[in-house]
């Protein structure tokens, strides 16, 4: 037996908590993306490695990708059900729409008390340019096969059954959201709100409508629950050797100004 694999017999390790940070807007592009591709490895470690009492989800996001938010969280509940790890959320500046939907992934929510959450809802932004086209002497020439392939084209006026179209879309996916909010919080929500409007509220507001736990800071609940001596290991999503010598820079710079208008909506 090697020295580095000996273990002595009847002594207690203190006990290990693993924390993943979950910054950002979900599904960007750019360094630190939280998708669910650059995440499965991290979340993989974070559950694994060295049997965690626990897995802790710092949480910073005001959302993004639908689709993204849901593979990931889906990935976090598989995994703490398979290895029975169970799962802490902590709520920084803002856990809202995407961000929510990672929150509540986990077993237990807590935030700050000027933590912003909620916004349980589904938005599609864009922009209109036919005026100006039409000004500046330009025509659009589209040819396509399938009456709803140039749906909602931003060069040529909205078109009611488009319009249409979308917010079916956009309703279905807010009822898998709803869904998601229901199953994982369960009795714990206040029934007699309308919990889904898309509105947002601070922590204790959150705290008495079901949507969170508690308020509390990641290293006190976690002494709490596991004891003084516990210890930390920190998971991440790790830089390309591109991104580590500036060469994403105009990819980076994009995803940024995007991610920052993200948080803005949030007075963030």
């Amino acid at each position: 037996m090697s020295i580095k694999n000996f273990k002595l017999p009847f002594v207690k390790r203190p006990t290990t908590v693993a924390i993943v940070r979950l910054s950002g807007a979900i599904g960007m592009s750019g360094r630190g993306a939280l998708n669910d591709v650059t995440l499965a490895p991290v979340l993989e470690r974070a559950f694994r490695r060295g049997k965690p009492a626990a897995v802790a989800l710092e949480i910073n996001s005001p959302g993004g990708s639908p689709v993204q938010s849901s593979l990931i969280g889906a990935r976090i509940r598989r995994l703490s059900e398979e290895l029975d790890v169970p799962v802490l959320a902590f709520v920084e500046d803002v856990a809202a729409s995407g961000g929510y939907w990672l929150a509540a992934a986990a077993d237990e929510i807590y935030a700050d008390e000027s933590s912003v959450l909620g916004s349980i809802g589904v938005i599609s932004a864009g922009f209109g340019a036919h005026e100006f086209l039409a000004r500046q002497g330009f025509e659009r020439r589209v040819y396509t096969a399938g009456q709803s392939k140039s749906m909602l084209d931003p060069f040529r006026p909205a078109q009611d059954e488009d319009v249409a179209r979308l917010k079916g879309v956009l309703n279905d996916i807010h009822t898998n959201f709803i869904d998601h909010v229901k199953s994982r919080r369960g009795d714990k929500l206040d029934d007699k709100t309308d919990l889904f409007t898309g509105e947002i509220w601070l922590a204790r507001r959150a705290k008495e409508l079901g949507l969170i736990d508690g308020i509390g800071h990641l290293k006190p609940v976690l002494q709490e629950r596991f004891g003084k001596k516990t210890k930390v290991r920190r998971y991440g999503i790790k830089k390309s050797v591109l991104s580590r010598f500036g060469m994403n820079m105009t990819q980076d710079a994009f995803a940024a100004v995007e991610e920052r208008a993200q948080f803005a909506r949030f007075g963030l």
